[in-house]
């Protein structure tokens, strides 16, 4: 068993990002501008939204944050998204999720211009992304295609199980994964809450993506060996013994499952620090107009 180790690559690509950030402000004299947009006081939404800001610091990237309580109206919200669209100076426009119920989060999607939508999630960027056009990719499925890739895993011909069918992990990384590309070039098959027989495909898998959202739901039982193990799990529950007054668990139980793979994600320390990098690598390319002109 190896470790796919986030925190390695994400510092080992956030350097690079770095070191081209600083060329565009020596160059234009301005940073890449990531904005994002927060409503209410969520622990998990608050922790990700600062973690993101920490790191487009980090790369010499500017970023501003708009804080909103749960009460915002769908209109106001729509209307401070138009505003960003407009400003010439933002290359990146984030709306955190969940949204409170009263606000439609297809709308808010939909509302944001697909050229700034760094998350890769307005339908424009995934119809290009499903035709296999230039295309701001999801951040998460984008940061795990950069995690293969620097560990030069093999995925040709390889039969990929992606566990959950979210249009922010399971369903694009099964169309990404599939590509006739490098990573990729597998056999998919996507599973979720009311697939069959799912412990047996789950069991024939090469490389399993876990992106269903349930603690330790793959077990040591599901998994062949030498397998590789990607898990998307952030769970987060309440601990008395961490600092920060809770622990992340995965969608894998990892202690009993790693020592059967050839590779596995270890949580905390993995896939949620790719996802970063993916949102880091989109305002990059925002700001160099390399996706759209």
């Amino acid at each position: 068993m190896q470790l796919l180790d986030g925190k390695f690559v994400s510092e080992k690509l956030k350097q690079e990002i770095a070191a081209e950030a600083a060329a565009i402000l020596e160059a234009t004299g301005r940073k890449p501008h990531l904005v994002a947009i927060l409503v209410g006081h969520d622990g998990g939404s608050e922790t990700y939204v600062a973690s993101k800001m920490k790191n487009c610091e980090k790369v010499g990237f500017k970023s501003t944050l708009f804080r909103y309580e749960e009460t915002v109206t769908e209109a106001e919200l729509l209307n401070k998204i138009e505003e960003i669209n407009k400003d010439e100076d933002v290359d990146g426009l984030i709306v955190q999720l969940p949204l409170p119920k009263h606000i439609d989060p297809e709308k808010v999607t939909e509302k944001i211009d697909h050229r700034k939508d760094v998350d890769g999630f307005h339908p424009v960027n995934l119809g290009r992304m499903m035709r296999n056009l230039p295309c701001f990719v999801p951040a998460t499925p984008y940061g795990i295609l950069m995690m293969l890739e620097e560990y030069k895993i093999d995925t040709a011909g390889k039969h990929c199980v992606v566990i959950g069918r979210s249009n922010i992990v399971g369903s694009p990384m099964s169309i990404l994964m599939a590509r006739n590309t490098y990573p990729g070039n597998c056999t998919v098959t996507l599973t979720h809450s009311k697939t069959r027989n799912l412990k047996e495909i789950v069991g024939s898998a090469d490389i399993i993506v876990a992106a269903i959202g349930r603690k330790q739901f793959v077990t040591a039982d599901m998994v062949k060996e030498g397998a590789i193990v990607i898990d998307v799990g952030m769970n987060r529950e309440e601990s008395a013994v961490t600092k920060s007054g809770y622990k992340l668990y995965g969608d894998v139980d990892f202690d009993n499952v790693a020592p059967k793979t050839s590779w596995i994600t270890p949580v905390p320390g993995g896939v949620g620090l790719m996802t970063i990098v993916g949102l880091l690598k989109n305002t990059l390319a925002s700001a160099k107009k390399t996706i759209y002109k």
